[in-house]
């Protein structure tokens, strides 16, 4: 009998949008949608992100979910790799920051089916992130799901 082949890890992609203020760069992020996140404040937001397939470059489909996560185009712009992290479930996620503003208010997001209750027989439709807003960077670190706040500190190496 021969051992099984380990399964590929699933790998996402993602934008990590950025801003100047006064009171220091901000990071725009987005809460997770769903009834498992519905009370979670802390590791409950994300950089906007979605899986892809072997075979599909990871830049465009961060660009590719940027639009399913959020409902708009995604910002033009020096995009800086922030790299990747691989998150407590396995998940290796690769991100790039750009630099954009964006009203928060204008965001039109993609959803997902689920049964809820779990074992109802019930479908239910949920958005992928229930809202988005900006942190400040100290903030961010705060709420980010925990692997993903290395993304924060790489962009902080770029000087934004």
């Amino acid at each position: 009998m021969t051992p099984a082949t380990p399964a590929a890890p699933r790998r996402s992609a993602g934008l990590l949008l950025f801003r100047r203020t006064d009171d220091g760069p901000q990071v725009l992020l987005g809460h997770m949608g769903g009834p498992y996140f519905a009370r979670k404040d802390a590791g409950a937001w994300t950089v906007p992100k979605g899986e892809y397939e072997p075979g599909e470059p990871a830049w465009e489909a961060a660009r590719r979910e940027f639009r399913e996560e959020l409902g708009l185009p995604p910002p033009d712009g020096e995009a800086i790799p922030l790299g990747e992290v691989r998150q407590k479930n396995g998940k290796i996620v690769t991100a790039w920051a750009v630099e954009a503003d964006l009203d928060p208010a204008t965001i039109v997001p993609g959803t997902f089916t689920l049964e809820w209750p779990p074992r109802s027989g019930r479908l239910q439709e949920f958005p992928e992130l229930d809202r988005v807003a900006w942190f400040g960077l100290a903030r961010a670190h705060e709420v980010i799901v925990t692997a993903q706040s290395a993304f924060l500190d790489r962009l902080t190496e770029h000087s934004p």
